[in-house]
């Protein structure tokens, strides 16, 4: 099970703390998914999920507003009696913490934060932001770079060349955006999102020279943080016995983290600029993206031919 702190929250979301004197940093959020416990405060705990973060709104303030003081402290008292709660945040410039709730979350150490976002603006962007930091992940020994706006990850044995393939990709006006090891979660259904881990961020190791910090030598515009993983590139020895796709009427993919992701096999051997071969597939796989396959084009012209002929 993934998480994510509720100090990272705070800080992302420039979360107002309303509490404190209580300590939170050790807090974990692990759903992502959140909660508006309307219900709750109207007293119905069933299915309630205590893990998620909760969010208190317009509405859920104005029912607690409506009550008298000793009724508003016996639903609050309730909702937070449940340990579990990562934490709390109020929604809205206008809606402000009661005494009962300043009291509840002192006397529990559940943390309270408050944002001026609206409500329904704050849970859409957090419900996006938790579901990429609590996404599945994994690993990858590889290269992402960022070519035409496709997110292309070059594959491919140790020593083949895919690190001296992205920096002549970054040299040519191309992005970077990990190298060696990169990072992918999976943020929905079908979409794969890679970067670098931070500590090897915007580096690059090329054999001979050493580590070079693509930041610092070609610019902020020549690297990026994070990118959709959007096509695959195999880089291996070109192997005479192997036969290679010429036409590219079908498609190879590779699965990552359940995710079919279309993988082009490129064979490698002297005098061949690997650069302009990824460059090239990237234009290709936006060009059938956009409903133009150069193949089919080719073979429809052929099939013409033959029954005119």
């Amino acid at each position: 099970m993934y998480s994510v702190s509720v100090s990272k929250l705070v800080k992302d979301f420039e979360l107002e703390s309303l509490t404190p004197e209580i300590v939170y940093n050790k807090r974990l959020v692990t759903e992502d998914d959140v909660n508006r416990p309307a219900l709750q405060l109207a007293g119905f705990f069933d299915y309630f999920d205590p893990t998620r973060l909760q969010i208190i709104g317009k509405v859920e303030h104005t029912y607690l507003e409506k009550m008298d003081s000793e009724c508003r402290k016996e639903c609050i008292e309730k909702l937070f009696s449940y340990k579990e709660i990562p934490c709390i945040v109020l929604c809205r410039k206008d809606v402000y913490a009661f005494p009962e709730m300043l009291e509840c979350a002192k006397k529990q150490e559940i943390p309270l934060f408050k944002t001026c976002l609206p409500t329904t603006t704050f849970v859409a962007e957090v419900n996006r932001w938790l579901q990429i930091e609590l996404a599945p992940r994994i690993s990858i020994h590889g290269v992402l770079v960022d070519i035409y706006g496709e997110g292309v990850l070059i594959k491919g044995e140790s020593g083949i060349g895919k690190s001296e393939t992205a920096l002549e990709l970054v040299r040519r006006g191309h992005r970077l955006v990990a190298d060696d090891a990169v990072e992918i979660k999976r943020v929905s259904e079908n979409v794969l999102i890679g970067t670098s881990p931070e500590v090897i961020r915007h580096f690059i190791e090329v054999r001979g020279i050493g580590i070079v910090d693509i930041k610092q030598i070609f610019g902020v515009g020549a690297v990026k943080e994070t990118k959709p993983v959007d096509l695959v590139i195999e880089l291996e020895l070109w192997n005479k016995k192997k036969s290679y796709d010429r036409l590219g009427l079908t498609n190879e993919y590779t699965e990552i983290l359940g995710v079919n992701i279309v993988t082009n096999r490129i064979p490698i051997r002297p005098g061949r600029n690997i650069a302009i071969i990824c460059e090239t597939a990237a234009i290709n796989f936006r060009q059938k993206k956009m409903g133009y396959n150069a193949a089919e084009a080719l073979n429809e012209r052929l099939m013409k031919n033959l029954k005119n002929n």
